[in-house]
């Protein structure tokens, strides 16, 4: 079945969508990537679905959760024409949305203890514009379940990277860093968890000093050029997040604008230069990385390789620090066995509409703590339905 992927992550700066061709079913499943792209957001887009992240009015966010459906619904028109494939020929769309907020840690009230998150881009607007059976909102229901509610990519790494006899982990640096822990070919002893910031204080910080004329540090070039600055580093370093035991979620609540904010107190105060200080706040991200895999993964047994995915990937000096402290593991990015980096969320929210539909459970209780496994998704009919309801692999 052809099933499309839409998902736009914590860095917010688009919808990624991925075409896939799915067959097999459960842990045996195939994947074949037909078409990725990226679709970016309007401009001030970005700045909007922040705002409404942190200090969000509810007339907005009604608003926004309407508009990004249409968005939503264009970027799936799109991939199928850049793809050439006629939207009849999509038996199925799977909508991650886009993370307005994320609260993992528990809140008492009364009897109830509470976690919570919130995804917006309405599946029903993207149903009717493309005529598909859309399946949306999946974090929830694994945090009815008693999870956290992510990470849930470690469903689609398994398939992907489980290697006989052999021991993996698998980084995905988006926004925020998260890694998957495969120990030989075992689905019911993955470790999976965030580690802290991925690519979203980098970001941040780059335009921040640069006034709004880069939005990114390109291939990690400005950090290259930069030390490493000792004070700024520890600070960093010491967030409890990055020590706190898994399983554990984190986003922009943590690793966003309060942080950024820090970050500039300490740059003014201790006059550290723009090309050191992104050169620190990317260390941050390798470091945080490796100090996880060394405390929580390396415990549990020995690791025979790690793959970096995400837009961090293609950062040179990310990578470069990552293997500088952590030698005696190589290290290899998706590309180097066949994967897109950046389509690999977009194909896991395919993956998860594919399973639910055939109501089989993808999310992964060891990695996000549930007390057990489920089918996760709501689902938006289209006019394809009826004929859905009588899909068998």
């Amino acid at each position: 079945m052809k099933v499309l992927g839409l998902i736009s992550g914590t860095s917010t700066d688009g919808i990624d969508a991925a075409l896939v061709d799915i067959k097999g079913k459960g842990l045996n499943s195939s994947l074949n990537l037909i078409a990725y792209k990226t679709y970016p957001y309007p401009k001030g887009l970005k700045e909007r679905i922040i705002d409404a992240s942190l200090e969000g009015k509810v007339d907005e966010i009604c608003h926004l959760n309407f508009y990004l459906g249409e968005l939503f619904s264009d970027a799936a028109k799109a991939i199928a024409k850049d793809a050439r494939v006629k939207m009849e020929d999509i038996g199925l769309i799977g909508s991650h949305g886009q993370t307005i907020h994320h609260i993992p840690d528990i809140k008492k009230e009364g009897k109830f203890s509470i976690r919570s998150t919130m995804q917006i881009a309405e599946p029903s607007v993207i149903a009717e514009r493309t005529g598909i059976t859309v399946v949306a909102d999946f974090r929830p229901r694994d945090i009815a379940a008693g999870g956290e509610g992510a990470p849930l990519t470690p469903y689609l790494h398994y398939i992907l990277f489980n290697q006989p006899k052999k021991s993996t982990v698998v980084v995905n640096i988006g926004g925020i860093s998260n890694i998957t822990y495969i120990p030989d070919r075992d689905f019911n002893k993955i470790a999976a968890f965030d580690t802290g910031p991925g690519n979203m204080l980098i970001d941040a910080l780059v335009q921040n000093l640069t006034n709004g004329k880069k939005g990114i540090d390109k291939g990690g070039a400005i950090a290259s050029k930069g030390n490493i600055n000792d004070n700024l580093i520890s600070h960093l370093m010491s967030h409890p997040f990055i020590n706190k035991r898994p399983p554990k979620t984190t986003g922009r609540e943590a690793f966003g604008a309060v942080m950024l904010k820090d970050v500039l107190r300490i740059i003014k105060n201790k006059r550290i230069s723009a090309e050191d200080a992104i050169a620190t706040v990317t260390a941050f991200t390798a470091f945080s990385i490796i100090h996880n895999i060394k405390r929580f993964i390396l415990s549990r047994g020995d690791v025979d390789a790690i793959f970096v995915g995400g837009g961090g990937s293609r950062n040179k000096t990310i990578l470069k620090l990552m293997q500088e402290a952590i030698d005696s593991i190589p290290i290899f990015v998706f590309e180097d066995v066949g994967y897109n980096s950046k389509a690999i969320e977009a194909m896991a929210f395919a993956l998860f509409a594919y399973e639910t539909i055939q109501n089989i459970p993808s999310n992964c209780p060891t990695a996000t703590g549930a007390r057990h496994s489920v089918v996760m998704g709501k689902i938006a009919p289209g006019k394809n339905f009826a004929k859905l309801l009588l899909f068998r692999t």
